[in-house]
């Protein structure tokens, strides 16, 4: 009988950048060609960073912005394997909502090939990873809510 994987726990941070274009909301996805998969910038910590600074530095490697917290967006899990080293992984990225306030998209590092704007519904649709699009629309939601909307209304 074949022992069972070992399973690891990573933690990773990052977050849900937007700002305001002539009245429109918009957030920035970094994505990877052949085809392209849109997905949130986020990363794993450095030796002694708190979650906010690596979703900090994450944010403003894969981007090229700088960006300010907003506030906590909560956190994602999902499991993955190696098979060839024999794990498990069940990973936990934590997401901050952030204004970008300086930088340029041309900045980015190159582990992704693209980072664009899209406008919210854009966005919503071109994420490859449904946790992600949750994150997504509950930031969404926060920034309605702030701006006066009604907490159900949709942005």
């Amino acid at each position: 009988m074949k022992a069972k994987s070992r399973v690891e726990s990573p933690v990773s941070a990052g977050g849900v950048v937007y700002r305001r274009n002539g009245g429109q909301l918009e957030t920035v996805l970094c994505g990877r060609l052949q085809p392209v998969r849109w997905s949130l910038a986020k990363g794993t910590p450095d030796p002694g960073e708190t979650l906010e600074q690596t979703a900090l530095r994450e944010v403003r490697e894969e981007t090229g912005l700088e960006v300010e917290i907003d506030g906590p967006l909560g956190s994602i899990d999902y499991w993955f394997a190696d098979r060839g080293k024999d794990v498990r992984y069940h990973k936990t990225v934590h997401f901050y909502l952030m204004v970008a306030v300086g930088g340029d998209t041309d900045q980015h590092d190159p582990e992704f090939d693209v980072v664009q704007w899209f406008n919210a519904e854009d966005a919503l649709k071109s994420l490859a990873y449904a946790n992600e699009v949750n994150v997504l629309q509950r930031a969404f939601n926060l920034i309605a809510e702030s701006d006066g909307a009604g907490p159900g209304e949709r942005v």
